[in-house]
């Protein structure tokens, strides 16, 4: 953990340093407001989910691995999964499939898989050896199988329906980005988020490093970076493809939001809207869902994974913004 840890707070640390992750240029027409908070006063959230049947949004906390649940119309979330439950040390990526299954990935370790009703654990699966890994992010194609990045491997992960359905296994790599990506340091951070087109044709997946953008075609296998025309993604973390091809990213270093445009091929994407706010108190990843943006504030540099950090973090929440 220690490692991982480490890991973490340098890929920050360091995406501190590379500049803004696109023309600065704040909105007058975006509305920051707060969705709902999040009880505790250490839970440094990264990832969200919200459940399009219930309306339910999701949350983790990359400090002990609570799982919060925040109900339609309330002001402030519960816990849903306790820290610690099932072993889990963080709960990074989050995201809920059609069936209403919630994953939730641990950098330590891998994924799991719990039914929303109940709060039961349903499957697990696990990246094998002890060698250094970061389990990160994940996306879930229309055929069911989730796809899920390592920031240290710089590898892709697979799990398909029939191993959901097994129950458990190893966290198989499917595809290793290592040879695309731009060279970087032993055990430097690369891929982050990642999401997947409503037609299951390819992967997205951002090197928030370097702020580039991948595209994986699930058909052939083939890597290719993504013309960005100029702009670029540095601090990126999270992303949001939606199924018009509008990508929503979350800067977390630089306090920044931004909208892309994506070709129909995925190929191709140009920058439309920024919005940097010091509001957004480290935004780390983010869900569009019924005309608003919900991002996770993390405050990561209050004392959390950013080290060293400087002040006490205020009252955690989740930011609402409309025109994004």
């Amino acid at each position: 953990m220690k490692l991982l840890a480490t890991a973490l707070t340098t890929a920050l640390a360091g995406a501190l340093t590379l500049g803004a992750a696109a023309p600065a240029s704040p909105a007058t027409d975006a509305r920051i407001s707060t969705a709902f908070s999040i009880p505790g006063a250490k839970v440094y959230p990264e990832g969200i989910a919200a459940d399009a049947r219930t309306r339910t949004v999701y949350v983790g906390s990359y400090a002990d691995g609570t799982v919060y649940r925040a109900r339609p119309g309330r002001s402030e979330a519960e816990v849903f999964l306790p820290a610690g439950t099932d072993g889990r040390h963080t709960a990074n990526g989050l995201r809920v499939d059609a069936q209403g299954r919630l994953w939730v990935t641990d950098s330590t370790a891998g994924v799991a898989v719990y039914d929303t009703a109940t709060g039961n654990r349903l499957a697990h699966f696990e990246v094998a050896g002890d060698a250094p890994r970061f389990v990160n992010d994940l996306t879930i194609t229309p055929d069911g199988t989730a796809y899920l990045t390592d920031s240290i491997r710089g590898a892709v992960y697979r799990v398909t329906p029939a191993q959901l359905a097994a129950g458990s296994g190893a966290l198989a790599e499917a595809y290793d980005l290592t040879p695309a990506l731009r060279p970087r340091p032993a055990g430097g951070f690369s891929l982050n988020g990642i999401v997947s087109d409503r037609a299951g044709r390819y992967l997205l997946t951002v090197d928030m490093v370097e702020g580039d953008l991948y595209r994986v075609d699930l058909r052939t296998g083939a890597v290719r970076r993504v013309d960005l025309a100029g702009a670029g993604l540095k601090a990126a973390d999270g992303l949001d493809l939606g199924p018009d091809g509008t990508l929503r990213v979350a800067h977390n270093t630089t306090n920044t939001l931004t909208r892309w445009q994506l070709t129909a091929d995925g190929t191709r994407a140009r920058l439309l809207h920024t919005i940097t706010d010091p509001s957004l108190q480290i935004p780390t990843t983010l869900t569009h869902t019924r005309g608003r943006t919900l991002v996770v504030r993390s405050q990561f540099d209050k004392g959390g994974p950013m080290s060293p950090g400087t002040g006490t973090p205020t009252t955690f929440t989740i930011a609402s913004i409309r025109g994004l």
